[in-house]
């Protein structure tokens, strides 16, 4: 018999909020290319642009909301996947097949996009606010203030505007990143050449990365759009209209910022979550 660590279900929340205190500026950038209205700026020339009017400061802003959304929508997620996981770990000999790892993120990851809405349709508009002429700032003081404000003024229906295209993102995401980060470092450690070390970790986390930021680009811009919209579009299939007249790679519009930022997110997450798994982590015998 060996033993082994498995993760606490609240792992992920916490090595996510760790990821997003990294990479909150990429994030800031990328919403920022895709609601312009026009390719004007590029992420580098955005940065300066952000950097030149607001200060650098500005690139953390909604860090607050950020954070607030990684411990609803990724607490949630991770969550569910690692307790269905262990679960199924411990009623079979080996790990789940990669069918099931699917699943399971598709249901994590839907459930979590739906949890994390509010907190991320105010992140969404704080990043933005920036943009905006002074006098149509929102100028929320924090992710709390935001969420009471727009239920106060716009209602509860408004705090979970695109909630079914973030839960679909939310689903879609989560399969790449959490189910094929499992999968490949099943197969990456199957074949002998490496162990269960940080060059493993950061191997599949590159790939899973890679996989989530092409399975969830077109829903994220989507998602972007109408959680910012000022009641321009009627819904998910107008917005959708409305960004095809634009040509079909305004569905990719910023797709190499968010790479840029969801790579290195997806890495930071799971280099985090390994470490906080093989210190703290439950010890189970196998």
């Amino acid at each position: 018999m060996a033993e082994r660590r498995v993760s606490r279900w609240y792992f992920g929340g916490l090595a996510s909020c760790g990821a997003a205190c990294c990479t909150h500026p990429l994030d800031l950038l990328k919403v920022h290319l895709q609601t312009q209205q026009e390719a004007k700026m590029r992420m580098m020339g955005m940065a300066m642009h952000v950097i030149r009017t607001d200060g650098f400061l500005a690139l953390y802003n909604g860090l607050s909301a950020s954070l607030c959304r990684q411990m609803t929508y990724s607490l949630t997620r991770f969550g569910i996947y690692e307790t269905a996981k262990n679960h199924l770990d411990q009623g079979s000999k080996g790990p789940p097949p990669f069918y099931q790892k699917v699943l399971l993120g598709a249901v994590g990851g839907f459930t979590g996009g739906l949890v994390g809405t509010p907190a991320d349709m105010v992140n969404v508009r704080m990043q933005n606010d920036v943009k905006q002429p002074p006098a149509q700032r929102r100028n929320y003081s924090h992710a709390l203030d935001g969420m009471y404000r727009v239920l106060r003024e716009e209602g509860l229906k408004k705090l979970f505007s695109g909630a079914t295209m973030a839960s679909s993102r939310g689903a879609l995401v989560t399969i790449g990143q959490i189910s094929c980060y499992d999968q490949t470092k099943q197969l990456v450690l199957a074949t002998g050449i490496l162990s269960d070390n940080i060059l493993t970790h950061f191997l599949a986390s590159v790939i899973a990365g890679g996989c989530a930021t092409f399975l969830c680009q077109p829903l994220d811009v989507l998602k972007t759009r109408l959680m910012n919209s000022q009641g321009e579009y009627q819904g998910v299939t107008h917005c959708a209209i409305e960004t095809a007249k634009l040509g079909p790679l305004a569905f990719y519009k910023g797709f190499v910022p968010a790479a840029i930022r969801l790579i290195p997110h997806t890495v930071l997450t799971f280099i985090f979550l390994e470490q906080l798994r093989k210190h703290f982590g439950m010890k189970v015998i196998t």
